[in-house]
């Protein structure tokens, strides 16, 4: 197949260029001229080049370059930023959806979604339901223009819930002590960001997946915050404080905070006191890890050691 990533230089895009063309196909990166002077993007897409992507210069500035990019691949991946204290360029993905309808020759798009389920999620707290309710303005698009697609829930990045031991305000493991979020018993995923890749380019051309949304829900990876911190207290060795913080006393903070912390605190509750990543059956046809056996996902447990 012929795939197109947009946002390939992102945190989690960058993983699925690496994914795409360790797959074996043609792939294609969006190359945006508003980068710049910004180096450390250029060098990657070159990175990208010599390990054999093509680089399709192409702007949302530009329509016409976005249809032109688009007119060249059979699917289209988008990595877009939509979290707050990175950048939140979800709408922007409007653009690259009319794209694709003019083009008219796309057999598969993602949007860039891979956190929590937004259809699940339409009574989430402001300001981070934000992020929900312009990825289902996004679907709606989508579906109106009746493009087919593949969305991907892909629920707790690793790189920022795991090696915190889901701890907000750092993104390695407490040596003292760790809060758990109410008894810290509510159960979440952890996916490692490269099986989350694979993940999603292995659905991208499957034509199972086609007009679904696809689950990752790795059984081994479906943990408390508690037993998180277990797994590090096991292998380090090392016996951290436990203080708990209630429902109530949790949201109170989000008055201090600016915006982007608000929204993360807001999804933070909805993942620890909420369960909303596991507060709902997922057939096996829909479930990655079930879908695709042979990826070998990371387990936390592995996960951790690097920690160490």
């Amino acid at each position: 197949m012929k795939v197109l990533v947009v946002g390939g230089t992102g945190y989690l895009g960058k993983r699925i260029v690496k994914a795409s063309l360790l797959e074996g196909h043609q792939t294609y990166v969006v190359q945006r001229p508003e980068i710049g002077l910004d180096i450390e993007k250029l060098q990657l897409l070159l990175s990208f080049k010599r390990q054999g992507a093509v680089l399709v210069p192409a702007s949302f500035s530009d329509f016409q370059s976005l249809v032109d990019a688009v007119k060249r691949v059979d699917v289209v991946i988008s990595a877009m930023s939509g979290v707050h204290f990175r950048s939140h360029n979800l709408l922007l993905q409007l653009k690259l959806v009319e794209a694709i309808q003019v083009a008219g020759n796309i057999k598969r798009f993602l949007p860039s979604e891979y956190g929590i389920d937004p259809a699940k999620m339409k009574d989430a707290l402001e300001p981070g339901r934000e992020t929900f309710d312009q990825k289902i303005m996004v679907r709606k698009a989508i579906e109106e223009a009746n493009i087919p697609f593949t969305y991907v829930s892909a629920n707790c990045f690793a790189g920022y819930f795991a090696g915190s031991l889901s701890e907000m305000h750092t993104l390695v493991p407490p040596t003292h002590q760790v809060t758990l979020y109410g008894d810290g018993n509510v159960k979440a995923v952890y996916v490692d960001e490269d099986d989350i890749a694979t993940y999603v380019v292995k659905a991208a051309t499957d034509p199972r997946t086609m007009n679904k949304t696809v689950y990752i829900r790795p059984p081994h990876n479906i943990l408390s915050q508690r037993e998180m911190v277990e797994k590090w207290e096991a292998l380090s060795g090392k016996v951290l404080e436990k203080k708990s913080i209630s429902a109530q006393d949790f949201l109170a903070r989000m008055k201090d905070l600016d915006l982007g912390q608000r929204a993360g605190l807001g999804h933070f509750y909805h993942i620890f006191f909420d369960g909303c990543m596991t507060n709902f059956e997922v057939r096996e046809d829909e479930e990655a890890s079930k879908l695709y056996p042979e990826v070998n996902y990371t387990r936390m447990d592995d996960y951790l050691k690097i920690y160490l």
